[in-house]
């Protein structure tokens, strides 16, 4: 594919993640004040595989605005582009009581460069239950806000790409856990938000490159965290860390980081830029990159 070929090519990408973008948000309009009882960005942004979170890992924080009485939901599209790779990920998630929350993605990893015009597809159902304490009303208790989660994926492509080289499995399930923290008057008099995540799962590439390998089949434990601070009242400026298994020998899967800054320009709306960081693809090494995410909340 020539030059102007594959920028044209990757034009249209964009062009049309922001649309579907444009039309999630557009949805999400009308119903913007059936639930809006919470603080802003309580909900947090979306994780790029449909959690209510931060970009890359999930918080214990449940998606939408919703409060212990009301039903709160979010819907979001993330663009990610690294050097020969690009991930369109899509999806809604519906918060329950501020309790219980669902959802859903869809990501399409498109292989640009590497095999022009070919992609791979993934599915991801998760579900997620606050176990106990609420981060922001507990600001004089130490503990943090704890909350169970399931991530099923299924790859849709996975006798193209994923089978060749080793994988063991089309679908997976992840287990995490997180504890999330709001600190109301933190250092410098800032709001500031930590988290850690302990996640259980088998998925090489977060189950882009299929589940399992010629190494190991078995569940890896794996630590992700997160780490903001509330620039202003609607500005955030925070940095992930996401720890992943290496059960491939052909290639060696490295842990992924972002740093990023997310803006509320209104209660029911987020813009999250970030650079990120996913280390080896494949054969590709040093996959760096931008991040561009929009979610609708309410």
């Amino acid at each position: 594919m020539s030059l102007s070929g594959q920028w044209r090519k990757e034009a249209l990408e964009q062009r049309y993640a922001t649309l579907v973008c444009g039309a999630l948000l557009l949805a999400a309009v009308p119903v913007a004040h059936a639930a809006s009882g919470r603080l802003l960005a309580t909900g947090g942004v979306t994780e790029f595989e449909g959690s209510g979170g931060g970009g890359l890992t999930p918080w214990a924080l449940i998606t939408g605005l919703g409060t212990n009485a009301q039903i709160g939901a979010s819907v979001a599209c993330t663009y990610i582009k690294p050097q020969h790779f690009a991930l369109t990920s899509c999806g809604a998630a519906l918060g329950i009581g501020n309790r219980v929350e669902i959802s859903y993605a869809h990501q399409t990893f498109n292989l640009d460069d590497v095999a022009p015009g070919k992609s791979l597809e993934q599915n991801i159902f998760g579900a997620k239950v606050r176990l106990l304490g609420d981060a922001v009303i507990d600001q004089d208790r130490w503990w943090p806000q704890l909350a169970a989660g399931v991530q099923y994926k299924r790859n849709e492509d996975f006798d193209f790409i994923p089978k060749l080289i080793g994988a063991r499995s089309p679908s997976g399930t992840d287990f995490y856990l997180s504890a999330t923290k709001v600190y109301l008057a933190g250092p410098l008099d800032h709001t500031w938000l930590a988290d850690v995540t302990l996640r259980a799962t088998k998925a090489n590439q977060f189950g882009i490159l299929g589940f399992g390998g010629d190494r190991s089949a078995a569940y890896s434990v794996e630590p992700e965290g997160s780490l903001a601070v509330f620039l202003t009242d609607s500005l955030v400026l925070g940095g992930e860390y996401r720890g992943k298994p290496n059960k491939l020998s052909a290639f060696r899967e490295q842990s992924a980081h972002d740093a990023f800054l997310a803006w509320f320009p209104v209660k029911y709306v987020s813009v999250t830029a970030a650079y990120v960081d996913l280390g080896n693809i494949a054969t590709h090494s040093g996959q760096h990159g931008w991040y561009i995410a929009l979610q609708g909340s309410y």
